[in-house]
């Protein structure tokens, strides 16, 4: 196939899906995925697409919602780190809510084995994912189905979370922005989200960095509702994505980036409640470690400090036993004993 043929056929596929995986386009197209690499980056220089980690999507700040299908296959490590760090969010017995998406997927497989919780969701695969689960109650909203993402959408979803209130919801989307916060493509998918944030206490956004920086056309949750953010280290080339996070950070949301140095946030504005260890949802918080790219400063036990290093007191060395002495130095000291 010639590479005007492949490009063509590249294309077509994003602009049909909206997002496709480097490793199924080279499947589709019959090549390596160096050589579909090198295809979207002409193409992104010609305009016609945009590259993303792992895939391509249709140009613009604003894209379309791609099917479960290309979702699956984008960004799979980093979901799966994702869902790893915020389950260990979750304690037995509590009630949350989680909506749809391939990221929540992976984090119900592993709800799976925390006990006594209760689950609410509007989606079909998280459903699935927990059917087999003795100790945890599934609940799932009505709704009419929606097929693309295997999720339950309109007024019957909508009106089946009316009153219900719920721990935490986790949720994810298309996009994620510290200026409009988590959006979507769908108008639908967009409001049963919101219903789904209604509910709870706390929202915890689960968005690779893929997403970061990225806006979509409905807003599901601002900025200023979402408590925690649980992402993953963007790439060090990603200067777009490590911004957005830094951006959020400044907003009051709680970061947590599985696999970096960013991983865990501890404390409110001026050291004050709203971290980790617990304060209101939504309160403004800041980092106990670096964002990725940045630099730790040496602290009070660090080098030129007096406590370790270089270039500060040095610790007075006790005198060794009597024993240890040489007897010269023993008969010496006995002596001045006997004075």
């Amino acid at each position: 196939m010639f590479a005007a043929e492949r490009r063509q056929l590249i294309l077509e596929m994003v602009r049909a899906n909206g997002a496709v995986s480097l490793r199924e386009l080279a499947r589709v197209v019959q090549t390596s995925e160096v050589t579909v690499r090198r295809d979207v980056r002409a193409l992104e220089a010609e305009g016609l697409l945009d590259r993303r980690h792992g895939g391509a999507v249709l140009p613009g700040g604003f894209t379309r919602e791609s099917g479960f299908p290309q979702k699956s296959h984008l960004a799979t490590a980093e979901k799966t780190a994702i869902a790893d760090l915020a389950a260990s969010l979750v304690e037995e017995g509590e009630a949350v809510v989680v909506g749809a998406g391939t990221t929540t997927q992976e984090l119900a497989r592993r709800l799976a084995r925390i006990p006594g919780l209760t689950v609410v969701t509007n989606s079909l695969l998280v459903a699935q994912a927990l059917a087999h689960a003795n100790r945890v109650e599934v609940v799932m909203t009505g709704g009419t189905l929606r097929g693309s993402n295997y999720a339950l959408v309109g007024s019957g979803a909508e009106q089946s979370l009316q009153g219900l209130r719920v721990t935490r919801a986790f949720l994810s989307g298309s996009g994620l922005t510290a200026e409009r916060g988590l959006s979507t493509s769908n108008m639908l998918s967009a409001s049963v989200d919101r219903a789904l944030v209604q509910a709870a206490a706390e929202v915890v956004v689960l968005a690779d960095h893929t997403k970061l920086g990225t806006d979509t056309m409905f807003q599901t949750v601002p900025t200023d509702l979402i408590s925690r953010l649980v992402t993953n280290e963007p790439p060090a080339q990603d200067e777009r994505a490590a911004t957005e996070l830094q951006a959020l950070a400044d907003q009051g949301v709680r970061v947590s980036v599985a696999g970096g140095v960013a991983s865990g946030v501890a404390g409110g504005s001026g050291g004050s409640a709203g971290g980790d260890s617990g304060g209101p949802p939504g309160a403004r918080s800041r980092r106990d470690v670096p964002l990725p790219g940045q630099r730790r400063t040496h602290g009070p036990s660090g080098p030129g400090s007096p406590s370790g290093g270089t270039g500060g007191a040095q610790p007075l060395r006790s005198a060794p036993p009597l024993a240890q002495q040489e007897p010269g130095e023993r008969a010496r000291v006995a002596d001045m004993r006997r004075r």
